[in-house]
């Protein structure tokens, strides 16, 4: 039943992306770039090599059984590992004590791990790209287009949707670049961390890192025994800020969209067409904003409990590192949900700008003069137009090109 609730809060996109067979076959290509890794350094023979590289295809295994034993087992590693050696031993009996070799469950995982975040962090980078380049597209064309900035509890001054387009823009383009920079450092293989299983390498850990790094696209730490957990943690930092940016927005949104504001509506859309299927409407504003804002509230907590396992009172806490592998997986979803959601709506959104006007000028009647000419003059008008010209140009500069629908 929990799966169902979180099926509302998540999309098809990232629920695949960190499937139980993504996970698992993302655990296989790990032990197939290390036999091949070792193969190449000499380790193990050329043919041992070639049997476990042809048994790492997820197909080959049952993965509803691999996540029970793994329930029972609290460790995926576990049943995976003794599974593959039965696979490889069919083919190759003498190859089947090198699977895993001078590896360690957790690393295993680890790295794992980090090959799945990877695949959500691009669809979060595609997403924010599209929402970025959509805001800045209706901040141009709104840069003119008046409007009240909202202030709590007092009459705000005047400004232009554009300005508020460009400004909620501007963090999400500072969100692209810090998390471009912090998922380089913290998307790593993880290998050669325990004296024990690194004593198997017989002192080729570094050549057989690099390799692996390689095969795998990920960083190599910078020497064997270096886990980095507070690279991992700033990632996430850094997913928190997005998701706090965006959810201003979405908030924002809601508001302006509200039936007594009624600034901001969502583009009438023709549905999509699917060859032998009903066509498919596209979602209400009211259905993202629920999820975006959802997703805005989650991502504090799972943030914080992250951090939280920093301070760990030893190197192998109990139940520290099962705490970051259960809340790794409800951040990416809550982050890829609420940008994917954000990217949807900002590429629908109309403003009407006539019951923008229509909003100042009752705003305009209600005040004495003098502080409707001090807050909502022309020449202020002016000014956020010029701004929003200004920001849109400096924003341009910083973002990649614009992404292709």
């Amino acid at each position: 039943m929990s799966s169902l609730f979180e099926s509302f809060l998540s999309t098809p996109e990232v629920t695949e992306a960190l499937s139980d067979r993504a996970v698992i076959a993302a655990m296989l290509r790990f032990e197939a770039a290390l036999a091949r890794a070792q193969a190449g350094v000499g380790l193990i023979p050329q043919a041992a090599s070639q049997s476990i590289i042809g048994s790492c295809k997820v197909e080959l295994f049952d993965v509803p059984k691999l996540v029970r034993e793994s329930a029972r087992a609290r460790c995926l590693a576990t049943p995976l590992v003794t599974n593959l050696r039965e696979t490889v031993a069919l083919f190759n009996p003498d190859a089947a004590s090198l699977v895993h070799l001078g590896c360690s469950d957790q690393e295993l995982v680890d790295t794992s791990l980090a090959l799945v975040m990877r695949d959500v962090l691009t669809l979060i980078e595609a997403d924010l790209a599209q929402t970025v380049h959509a805001l800045l597209a209706l901040a141009a064309q709104h840069a003119d287009d008046a409007m009240l900035a909202r202030n709590p509890q007092q009459p705000a001054a005047v400004t232009t949707f554009g300005l508020t387009c460009s400004q909620w823009a501007a963090p999400l383009a500072r969100s692209q670049q810090r998390l471009r920079s912090a998922a380089s450092c913290a998307l790593s293989l993880s290998l050669g961390s325990e004296i024990v299983t690194r004593a198997a390498l017989q002192g080729k850990d570094a050549l057989v890192m690099t390799l692996m790094a390689m095969d795998l696209q990920l960083k190599a730490p910078a020497f064997a025994g270096n886990p980095s957990p507070d690279e991992a943690v700033a990632l996430a930092c850094e997913l928190g800020v997005l998701v706090g940016s965006l959810g201003k927005m979405a908030g924002d949104i809601a508001h302006m969209a509200q039936c007594e504001i009624g600034e901001l509506t969502r583009a009438v859309a023709p549905a999509v067409s699917v060859p032998g299927a009903k066509p498919v409407p596209p979602v209400p504003m009211a259905m993202l904003s629920m999820a975006a804002l959802a997703a805005a509230q989650r991502v504090p907590q799972q943030v914080a409990t992250l951090l939280a396992t920093l301070s760990r009172t030893s190197g192998t806490a109990p139940g520290n590192w099962q705490t970051q592998l259960a809340q790794w997986p409800a951040l990416l979803t809550a982050s890829q949900t609420i940008t994917q959601a954000m990217a949807q709506m900002v590429r629908g959104l109309y403003a009407d700008t006539q019951r923008m006007r229509n909003n100042l000028e009752a705003v305009r009647a209600s005040l004495p003069a003098k502080e409707a000419k001090a807050r909502l003059s022309a020449e202020l008008v002016q000014q956020a137009s010029a701004l929003t010209h200004t920001q849109i140009a400096a924003l341009s500069a910083l973002r990649p090109a614009a992404p292709q629908d």
